[in-house]
Order: structure tokens, then C-alpha cells, then sequence
């Protein structure tokens, strides 16, 4: 009776109004997720991330550059010592700055830890078992000591300005760096894109 009475009310609410109640309605939701990405940009613990090579039939896609990084292939074995992930499970990894300056992965678990301004802890989803790595040099490595869970953050993929990405599309991945935002619940986004540590490009909080 409730749910036939709650119908008649809507019936009742000219097209129109209800329209725009739609369109406000979308526009809030949009709004919400574009200032919880400034948030992170504003707020989050800065870390300094090292790209690896990935598939060049990948590595740009019209306005998008692909990325891939050293904390995307991770060994459960070196980090903590869980075991049996399963693709597409949430993982939380904790970071922390190597020598230089670039951060490592240095913890591995299903369960978030708190993370400290140092030590953010940021959060993936297994998207592959037993993935290639990257070595010392950053080549693409498949044997088995390099194997591992291949990990997404969200940080893949970044725009950049209509056909300014030549410069990008050409550049050896180990010589790109990115620095992303962390928040306290893991979110991350990326704040600036450098190569041989030179500003490229920074991502605008709106």
C-alpha cells in the first residue's frame, strides 16, 4: 500500500519537476566524486612512484598514457607472508621511501593497516596470479623469482592534453616518475607525471 501510494505521489509531480529533480539528483552525485578526488589531490601523503615497462601496443591510448609500476607486481612470500589471493580481491599495501626516494611496497594484507605519514598504506585489487615483473634495470622479467600478484591502484591510466603526448608515447618508462596523492583510506590519484625529473605535467585540483 505504502509503495502504490508513494507511485500515485510521484504521478502527481509535473514531467518537469521531475526532470530537473533527476538532473540535480546526477549532478550531486558527480560533484560528490569530483571533490572526493580533490580531497585526495589536496590532502593525501605524497609518494613518489617509479613506472616499468609495459605492453607498447598499450602505452598510449588517444589522450590516455598507460603506466605500469615496480609496486604492481608484488611476492605475498616477501610482503608478510599471506597467501592464496584471488583475482580481484582487495589488497592494502604499505609503502614506504626506498634510498632513492622512490617508494617500495614493504607490507602485504587483506586487512587495512593504519598508515603513518611516512608509511601510507594504499589500496589495490588483484587483477593477475602469477604476473611478470620488472628487474633491476627495469626490463620486464617472467622468470620465476621476479613472478607475483600483479596489483591495480586506480593509477593506470592518466589524461593528458589533446597532442601533447608524443613526448610521453616516445620515453623509456624507467624514466618516468609520477607522483600520487594517498588518502587515510587508501584512495590514490596522481599529482604530477615527470620525466628525468622534470615537470610534465600536473593534475589541477578540478
Amino acid at each position: 500500500m505504502r509503495i502504490a501510494s508513494a507511485d500515485r505521489l510521484i504521478a502527481r509531480v509535473p514531467l518537469l519537476w521531475r526532470a530537473l529533480l533527476a538532473i540535480l539528483a546526477l549532478c550531486g552525485v558527480l560533484l560528490a566524486l569530483v571533490e572526493s578526488r580533490a580531497g585526495i589531490l589536496r590532502s593525501g601523503t605524497e609518494v613518489r612512484l617509479r613506472t616499468v615497462p609495459v605492453d607498447p601496443r598499450d602505452l598510449f591510448r588517444g589522450d590516455y598514457v598507460v603506466l605500469g609500476y615496480e609496486i604492481s607486481t608484488l611476492d605475498p612470500a616477501k610482503l608478510g607472508g599471506e597467501s592464496d589471493f584471488r583475482r580481484g580481491e582487495t589488497v592494502h599495501v604499505r609503502l614506504a621511501p626506498g634510498p632513492d626516494g622512490f617508494a617500495r611496497a614493504v607490507a602485504l594484507s587483506r586487512s587495512r593497516p593504519a598508515g603513518t605519514a611516512t608509511e601510507p598504506v594504499i589500496t589495490g585489487r588483484v587483477v593477475g596470479i602469477n604476473a611478470c615483473g620488472a628487474n633491476e634495470s627495469g626490463a620486464m622479467d617472467c622468470s620465476q623469482e621476479r613472478r607475483g600478484l600483479r596489483v591495480a591502484y586506480g593509477l593506470e591510466s592518466y589524461f593528458v592534453p589533446q597532442g601533447s603526448g608524443l613526448a610521453i608515447e616516445r620515453t623509456e618508462r624507467q624514466r618516468i616518475e609520477v607522483v600520487a596523492a594517498v588518502s587515510p583510506s587508501g584512495e590514490a590519484a596522481i599529482k604530477r607525471l615527470l620525466i628525468d625529473g622534470k615537470l610534465v605535467h600536473a593534475e589541477p585540483p578540478y
